[in-house]
């Protein structure tokens, strides 16, 4: 059987430390920044409000959150949903825990794709729910996305939120099976607009997922996680791009391989004592483009990570 590699296995949600990793000298790639508090999180995917907080969403029961007011120090802030998702538990088992939200601004409101599925299956779907505040309880179900059943060659999970230059909205989702794919959604509702779905990147059914697309600059940069999450201090993850002049692709590599033949150029993996860094979120700052993802420390937990993110001279995307 062909496994998802996405879930948390290790209850994250009482974890409460200070993370301050010091870089080696030769080390491959940057530490993660300074974080402190409540930073165990898996599938982490951030926004920043009005106010100048900062709202993170993670896989957990009823979708967990956190908020920071400085990007540093972080507190637990409850769950999504409090009283459960009884329209999800067809695809989780009646489980509570959902996976791996996008959580987004616009139009006046939060916006919030999430998945749920079961451990290694693609009986799998997506599900949208908005909010005013972003705040625990305040999220209503706007209904399902997108489903895939066991018959089907992809797994509705990982959804990924962008809008183009020309206000068209696309979610792009995936986790191994035939790779990453994507659809047109109505801006009005979140919800799906047509029935084509579109593949963007894939490795042969290898394990790539947890798609995320910004446009900056002349290009449409596609990040996704290759190899194994969910096995702590084993975990195989790495973060790959790509990019395009189009928003549905085709994305290639550095190298012009394109990201649907397995290309992928490497700007994060894992080194030291941090393991397996994935599920990558791009957010727009203050202080330039940020990098939220996790990582498994040596003794198993999933932990926040946060780096700044620029690009070089030739247009590629690097951790710093």
């Amino acid at each position: 059987m062909v496994l998802s590699m996405k879930r948390v296995l290790i209850p994250l949600l009482a974890l409460v430390v200070t993370v301050v990793v010091a870089p080696s000298a030769s080390a491959a790639y940057p530490a993660p920044g300074r974080v402190t508090g409540d930073i165990g999180v898996h599938d982490p995917s951030t926004v920043k409000r009005s106010d100048g907080s900062y709202l993170v969403a993670h896989t957990g029961n009823g979708i967990a959150l956190k908020t920071s007011t400085d990007r540093t120090a972080f507190r637990n802030a409850g769950a999504a949903f409090p009283g459960g998702t009884p329209w999800a538990s067809t695809y989780t088992a009646n489980s509570r825990n959902l996976w791996a939200p996008d959580i987004s601004y616009r139009n006046g409101q939060y916006w919030m794709y999430y998945s749920a599925s079961t451990f290694g299956s693609n009986r799998s779907a997506i599900f949208l729910a908005t909010s005013p505040s972003g705040n625990s309880g305040t999220w209503t179900n706007r209904g399902l996305v997108i489903e895939s059943r066991t018959s089907d060659n992809f797994n509705a999970i990982d959804p990924d939120l962008v809008v183009d230059d020309q206000g068209r909205w696309w979610l792009s989702f995936g986790s191994f099976w035939s790779g990453i794919k994507m659809i047109a959604l109505n801006p009005s509702t979140g919800l799906r607009s047509d029935s084509t779905v579109r593949s963007i990147a894939g490795r042969n059914g290898g394990a790539i997922e947890a798609p995320n697309i910004v446009k900056r600059g002349n290009y449409y940069y596609l990040f996704v996680s290759f190899d194994r999450c969910c096995q702590g201090a084993a975990s195989t993850y790495r973060v790959m791009v790509g990019r395009s002049t189009s928003v549905t692709g085709p994305y290639v590599d550095r190298n012009g391989t394109a990201l649907t033949s397995g290309g992928g150029t490497e700007i994060l993996a894992g080194q030291g004592s941090i393991h397996g860094p994935g599920h990558q979120d791009v957010l727009a700052d203050s202080d330039g483009d940020v990098l939220v993802y996790h990582y498994y420390a040596d003794n198993g937990a999933s932990l926040l990570g946060i780096n700044l993110l620029a690009i070089d001279s030739a247009g590629w995307p690097y951790v710093r």
